[in-house]
């Protein structure tokens, strides 16, 4: 291939240092991308700029080179404590690919200092590094960096040091609005200078994103990038390079299909997405024991010190599988993905979009598949349709062993996994409940038996969907479960001790928390809250004193019926009359709040 020169990068209307160019020579990015050619010029004239693209096209580099060149050219040198850029983006492991891509150019610009912020890690250690080596260029996610400004007393004034930004920039812009990030979007905005460039990228258009457009870009110039020849109309939104495939088979054929193909792809690189993080733990041990010889890793978003090091691990195989969830699906740029097999369609259109982009990026080519129950079909037609995305039949492979056996026996012998299994099986089905697309995905329609082979389970599991309803053709192992032990002695131990106990002694509500759906127990819903509210309070969401008020009331009652001081009923009607004076409130202030 030939070699990055200025003669290669002739067409951008403006020139490019020699370090950056260095740099692109050594990434190895011999050519631009239509959404680079198209963005790095108006970015570096000072223009606002609202970038669209599909998911693969590169759209990373169209704003770091950007900010590299906007900070070298400054009249006045930067500081150590003075940041001149900052990034951000929805999710840590985004953050952290953005950072490793702007380090390999700042290599070559000793005077530019960088920091990641990021969840996951003590924010202490963050301020140090701060403090110790500066940050001119921030890449963060919301909530750290809402966190970083509201520690002054640490030592630590960010508000101070952003007012030299020169450039932020929004990455996955619709996907940090889609987690709820708009509060802390509108508290960091606060601190940063109305005078800098703004750049918002995206994959994928939505009102939200337009309203922030319009909110934080002043006169900004619109990038719409579609392939060549292709009219924005019919602009399909998935890379062309990438094969898109479905398969149509029973609840109970999937799992043997997703092994039987994975078996005969084992020097490929492949991320499968499951749609809840209780099923990501279930498979992904289940494949561990059936595929031998390679790699099997799994992340979800519950994970929280281990998700760096699955990450880079998982990058750096050249073959392997990583079991994850919608965790995987924006932006995240891993090398040489050759399948992305789609276990459970997702829970909306676009995110379908964004998970086979995970293959197929920038020039590379990939395939997707996706497993559809016989019901599902008419969902190929919708995807065509809703997301101008093509797709053609894989027919079922033929002289697929039958795992579910093996899987049932290592349920048997370990109650950690008999355990997982079960909650995957109703996570599986409160997802698919809330599937944005109910006249395909329903419900009513499924068949829980066939889904109950296909999990391997050893009985149906108790809860509100299956409640009144006969399995004929589900058999339950004659088995009583209970007798099933954990492999893990120390947690062995400790059931015992439990069962040892007299059964009042162990809470004698705790027949009728089971019976109830997992989101319908009062006191995991209650602990939820208290612990989304401190998630909030951290990620520097708006949380007013009537709120925490609220929660705190909720907090008291919750341990006064632990406790046996009210009963279930009273606690339901305290609940119910706080939650109506919250509301009338609210309803008193809404026209001064307008």
């Amino acid at each position: 291939m030939e070699p990055v020169t200025e003669e290669s990068w002739a067409s951008l209307p403006v020139q490019l240092s020699p370090g950056v160019l260095r740099a692109l020579e050594e990434l190895r990015f011999f050519h631009m991308t239509p959404v680079q050619s198209a963005t790095i010029p108006l970015f570096m004239t000072n223009k606002d700029v609202a970038a669209e693209a599909v998911t693969g096209s590169g759209k990373t580099l169209a704003f770091v080179i950007p900010i590299i060149e906007i900070l070298l050219r400054r009249e006045e040198k930067l500081k150590k404590m003075q940041v001149g850029a900052v990034v951000i983006t929805p999710t840590r492991e985004l953050a952290m690919q953005i950072d490793e891509v702007i380090s390999h150019f700042t290599k070559h610009f000793p005077q530019f200092s960088q920091c990641l912020l990021i969840g996951g890690k003590n924010p202490m250690e963050d301020i140090e590094k701060f403090k110790e080596h500066g940050g001119n260029i921030l890449v963060a996610t919301p909530g750290r960096l809402v966190d970083m400004f509201k520690r002054k007393s640490d030592g630590l004034d960010l508000a101070r040091s952003v007012k030299s930004v020169d450039v932020l920039v929004l990455d996955e812009a619709d996907r940090l609005l889609d987690m709820g990030f708009e509060a802390s979007l509108n508290t960091i905005l606060d601190f940063l200078p109305k005078q800098r460039r703004t750049g918002l990228f995206s994959a994928t258009q939505t009102q939200e994103v337009e309203n922030l457009v319009r909110a934080g870009l002043r006169n900004p110039v619109r990038i719409s990038v579609k392939e060549k020849g292709v009219s924005a109309s019919n602009a399909q939104k998935t890379p062309t390079r990438l094969q898109n495939y479905y398969m149509i088979c029973k609840a109970d054929e999937k799992f043997n299909q997703l092994v039987h193909f994975l078996r005969h792809h084992k020097s490929e690189k492949h991320l499968v997405f499951f749609s809840t993080c209780a099923c990501v733990e279930y498979c992904g041990k289940a494949l561990e024991a059936l595929i031998k010889n390679t790699k099997i890793m799994c992340l979800h978003g519950k994970m929280k010190h281990k998700r760096h090091k699955i990450f880079t691990g998982f990058r750096a195989l050249p073959s392997g599988i990583l079991v994850c969830t919608d965790v995987m699906a924006r932006g995240i740029d891993i090398p040489e993905v050759n399948w992305v097999l789609q276990y459970d369609p997702p829970s909306n259109a676009s995110a379908f979009v964004h998970r086979c982009g995970r293959t197929a990026r920038i020039g590379h080519t990939g395939s997707a598949l996706v497993f559809l129950l016989p019901m599902e079909e008419a969902y190929v037609g919708f995807l065509s349709i809703n997301q101008k995305c093509p797709m053609q039949e894989m027919n079922q492979q033929k002289n697929v062993a039958d795992v579910l056996p093996q899987v049932k026996s290592l349920n048997l012998a370990d109650r950690a996994m008999y355990e997982k299994g079960m909650r995957a099986f109703v996570s599986c089905v409160q997802a698919y409940a809330k599937h944005e697309c109910s006249l395909i995905f329903r419900i009513k329609d499924l068949d829980f038996a066939s889904l109950a082979r296909g999990f391997a389970l050893l009985k149906m599991p108790r809860m509100p969907e299956l409640k009144g309803k006969t399995f004929p053709d589900f058999e339950p192992v004659e088995i009583d479960t209970d007798s099933i032990a954990f492999k893990d002695k120390n947690r062995e131990k400790q059931r015992q001790k439990l069962l040892a106990q007299p059964r009042m002694e162990q809470g004698g509500r705790r027949k009728g928390a089971r019976n109830q759906a997992w989101s319908k127990q009062k006191a995991k819903k209650e602990k939820k809250r208290k612990l989304t509210a401190k998630r909030q309070r951290e990620e520097g969401s708006d949380v007013d004193e009537k709120d925490m008020e609220e929660l705190l009331n909720d907090t008291r009652l919750l341990k006064r019926l632990k406790k046996g001081k009210i009963s279930e009923e009273e606690f339901e009607k305290k609940v119910l009359r706080s939650k109506k004076g919250a509301r009338t409130g609210a309803a008193a202030g809404s026209d001064s709040e307008e």
